[in-house]
């Protein structure tokens, strides 16, 4: 028996140390520390145990049972080994800290187990280092406060719902906009508090979309009904919540309480649509608002521009401007109100003045424009700037028109010395002297500059002599006929108004003016080109002749159109002026269209002219009409009559004077001269029953020639005068004339002139003036 026991138990001794092999086999190969403890000392440590502790096993063995552990939590670990020795309850799972060799500290999770060692009783330790991991949890316990601390501190609310809509977490903002505390919110529908069942469907709606497409909802706008009973606009904008295998678990979304926004917004757009001007607010450059005075400005539907971006609509001339004053804007820079154009639905041109501000509009940035449509106040700039550059013309052509009328007075004076002392030659000379035809050549060359003068009075509006009433479509035709057989490479078409006004005018002086204005489109047109002859009876307001110092009423219009080369505006500006030609020097007085300008004024007229470069010129007259009769036009042949009448000559020039009388008594008079209206009137006086007629200038120092023929006239009521002058016959010598003035004659005159004048005085004859 006794050896049977001991073969057992060398049996059971050999079984025994073959399993320990066979456990310490297994532990060496362990991923965790194990450690074998009893009564506090260490009986088995695996490698893996000493690596992570950083030291030998030799360093180990022999030392106290927890050297290693951290002092704060060895009381803790052997009041658990106490316990258990005891036989009362001790963890079996906890952690603790531990001290490597270096002193660094590492956080270990202990496993324990009870078994049988060696023969003994003894503790199995299984050590994880769990370093990593506790780090992990601290960033992310410290990740979660911060996370919940930012939840906490903003002011809009935040919200998570699982997938049936229920809140599952909120921060204070949100629950604020609800007035819920968080136990009547928490774990409820968002569908409870939607204002209206329509509101709640569109949620659920927006939620279901998110859900199948996973794209979020950005800024949706809902009403809510709060705990209070009012009603609550909030914008929100809400993403998917996946857990680690991508799963949709349910929904996350920020929240904004916009109540107060809405209601300025509201109240804005009140204002805006009860506004006088035009308002509207862009973001990004693109309408997202504007009231009706924006449509009805630019002509486009609220679906056209709804989203459409502005500049767009502005002319292409102002979009650089325009770009340029909502950069500064933007910048912070202050602008005052500018103008712009924009171009209409229909293609229409109107002017708007804009001020433009930087605003927050559905919470985000954008611009207010404040606009005023004063398309009809630059129209009516635009005219006041005409009708202001038609009246400075004006007032310049007047200065200078009195500058040349002055100039022509003097030089017929000069004119009338040479042409009467030629006139006395050529009475005692034979047609065969030999200076007979060199006396002719002065009196052309008199002529000629008698011509000129003549233009120079037209121009100065005193060129009417023999007014008659005319039909305009007559004497029209007539000049383009005479004008197209000698210029035949230009074609003339022409268009009279039936039944045209009859107007008051010196035929032989509007028959200058045609032709002057026939001659300028013809060199206007080099190679040929088309003539366009219009009449037309209009009637002009007050504001059209208004520039013109012309009445409102009837008036005859011509219009004078060529297909040439036209003008710019530089020389549009001047071509009226005296002297002022385009032509070469040598190739023209530029007293044509002067003349023309005078003459037309000088009738009570208005005359303008609209030219572009390349485009040709229309040159308009407008003729006051006349309600007389069209008269037939007399030409008295000339001839050289004579008399024996007593004559005074009244005359501040003594050359002037002197000829004059020379000439009278050339043709059988008896001539008296005076030097001076003064002088005129001692004479008159005395002799007035012997003076038949008295030829008297109408400007001299001291008295006029007006004056003193008051002062005659007082004297011997029927006096007989014909008044000359270095003028024409304009505003000053009419006025004199219809006090009673028998004839008028403009020097220089010839001699036959002269004659015939006075016999239609003595005679009874018309005197043509």
């Amino acid at each position: 028996m006794n050896d049977h026991r001991q073969t057992g138990d060398g049996n059971l001794s050999a079984v025994l140390m073959e399993s320990e092999a066979l456990y310490r086999t297994a532990q060496e190969k362990s991923n965790d520390g194990v450690v074998i403890i009893s009564k506090g000392e260490y009986l088995y440590i695996n490698q893996n145990f000493l690596d992570t502790l950083g030291i030998k096993k030799e360093e180990l063995f022999g030392r106290p049972f927890g050297a290693f552990i951290h002092p704060d939590d060895r009381e803790r670990v052997r009041e658990y080994h106490r316990r258990r020795e005891r036989g009362e309850y001790a963890p079996t799972r906890y952690e603790i800290r531990v001290l490597k060799a270096d002193e660094s500290i590492i956080h270990m999770e202990i496993s324990t187990l009870e078994i049988v060692y060696q023969g003994q009783k003894a503790n199995l330790a299984y050590v994880r280092d769990i370093t990593e991991r506790k780090e992990t949890e601290r960033l992310l316990r410290e990740s979660e406060e911060r996370y919940r601390t930012v939840l906490e501190s903003i002011e809009d609310g935040y919200q998570e719902v699982d997938l049936a809509g229920n809140f599952t977490f909120f921060n204070e903002s949100f629950r604020k906009i609800f007035g819920y505390s968080n136990e009547e919110l928490m774990g409820t529908n968002f569908r409870n508090y939607a204002a209206d069942g329509e509101t709640a469907e569109r949620v659920y709606k927006a939620y279901n979309e998110m859900y199948r497409t996973g794209i979020p909802i950005s800024r949706m706008e809902w009403e809510i009904i709060d705990k209070s009973g009012r009603k609550r606009a909030v914008e929100f904008s809400a993403s998917l919540i996946r857990d680690a295998r991508g799963n949709r678990t349910g929904f996350r979304g920020i929240v904004r309480d916009v109540t107060d926004r809405k209601e300025r917004e509201d109240h804005y757009r009140t204002m805006a649509y009860s506004s006088q001007t035009g308002v509207y607010i862009l973001q990004h450059g693109r309408v997202c608002f504007f009231n009706p005075h924006i449509a009805d400005y630019s002509g486009y539907s609220a679906e056209e521009l709804m989203g459409a971006r502005i500049i767009d609509f502005v002319h292409p001339e102002d979009r650089e401007m325009v770009r340029e004053k909502a950069k500064k804007m933007l910048k912070g820079v202050s602008a005052s109100p500018y103008e712009y154009r924009i171009v209409t639905k229909t293609n229409e041109i109107k002017w708007l003045l804009e001020k433009v501000t930087p605003i927050s509009y559905q919470g985000n940035a954008a611009v207010l424009g404040n606009t005023m449509d004063v398309t009809q106040q630059k129209d009516a700039e635009k005219e006041r700037e005409r009708l202001k550059l038609q009246l400075l013309q004006a007032q310049k052509m007047e200065a200078i028109g009195t500058l040349a009328g002055g100039m022509a007075h003097d030089f017929n004076n000069l004119l009338m010395g040479i042409q009467g002392y030629a006139s006395l030659m050529l009475i005692e000379m034979d047609s065969d002297h030999p200076h007979y035809e060199k006396l002719k050549a002065i009196e052309a060359q008199v002529q000629s500059g008698a011509d000129l003068t003549r233009q120079l009075l037209g121009f100065a509006r005193g060129g009417r002599y023999e007014v008659k009433p005319t039909d305009l479509n007559s004497l029209i035709r007539n000049s383009a006929a005479v004008f197209g057989r000698t210029k035949k490479e230009v074609q003339i078409k022409e268009k009279y108004a039936h039944k045209l006004w009859t107007v008051d005018v010196d035929r032989g002086q509007i028959e200058q003016v045609l032709l002057n204005l026939f001659v300028n489109s013809w060199q206007a047109m080099p190679g040929g080109g088309v003539l366009y002859l219009q009449t037309d009876n209009v009637t002009l307001d007050g504001d059209y002749v208004k520039p013109y110092d012309l009445p409102p009423g009837p008036y005859v219009k011509v219009s004078v159109t060529d297909s040439g080369v036209g003008m710019d505006e530089k020389t549009r500006q001047r071509i009226f002026d005296p002297f002022f030609t385009t032509k070469e020097m040598g190739r023209g007085t530029g007293l044509g269209l002067a003349s023309a300008y005078g003459i037309i004024r000088g009738h009570n007229g208005a005359i303008n002219v609209y030219s572009e470069k390349g485009h040709g010129t229309t040159f308009n007259i407008y003729l006051p009409a006349s309600t007389e009769q069209v008269e037939t036009r007399i030409i008295a042949a000339p001839e050289i009559l004579k008399g024996r009448e007593t004559i005074l000559i009244v005359d501040d020039e003594p050359m002037i004077s002197e000829v004059t009388k020379e000439l009278l008594e050339q043709l059988g008079y008896r001539a008296i001269v005076a030097g001076s209206g003064q002088e005129a009137i001692d004479i008159f006086s005395k002799d007035w029953d012997r003076i038949d007629l008295v030829i008297m200038d109408m400007i001299m120092p001291g008295l006029s020639g007006g004056e003193t023929f008051d002062l005659m006239k007082a004297i011997k009521p029927d006096v007989k005068v014909i008044l000359s002058s270095g003028y024409s016959v304009n505003g000053m010598a009419v006025e004199i004339m219809n006090r009673g003035i028998k004839a008028f004659i403009q020097k220089p005159f010839r001699l036959e002139d002269i004659s015939r004048r006075i016999r239609e005085v003595f005679d009874g004859a018309p005197t043509g003036w």
